[in-house]
């Protein structure tokens, strides 16, 4: 028989398969069912920072702006080195009307991996 996690009956090998269904579902602009799924995860596994990042995606994807930002500031707790969780945080304080702070977090996602489009948003000209 199978092991299971906690009282819920369900199994990793479940987890890992709501993890990929709500890559799929994201993948499908179907935010808000990525986050129905991956809050079973995160339940489950709240050390999991993939999972946390994921429904952070998701969360901006669906414009719920204040949980995107709790679990970008998670992720980068734990990954401050993180570049996309940096660029992904200072993309949902831009829409926030933030720009401080998202200014902020684009120069360091910038700082920390070249990438063209973290270079363009970060304008070190300025």
């Amino acid at each position: 028989m199978p092991e299971t996690s906690g009282s819920t009956g369900r199994t990793p090998e479940t987890h890992v398969i709501d993890f990929r269904a709500a890559e799929q579902l994201l993948e499908a602009r179907d935010p808000r069912g990525a986050v129905k799924l991956l809050d079973k995860v995160i339940a489950e596994h709240p050390e999991n920072t993939a999972a946390r990042l994921l429904r952070a995606r998701a969360f901006f994807a669906a414009a719920q702006l204040r949980p995107a930002e709790l679990e970008f500031t998670v992720v980068l707790e734990r990954e401050p080195d993180n570049a996309f969780a940096h660029f992904a945080l200072a993309r949902t304080y831009e829409r926030q009307g933030r720009p401080v702070q998202a200014r902020r977090h684009f120069r360091l996602a910038a700082a920390l991996d070249p990438n063209p489009q973290y270079l363009q948003r970060a304008d070190f000209d300025t």
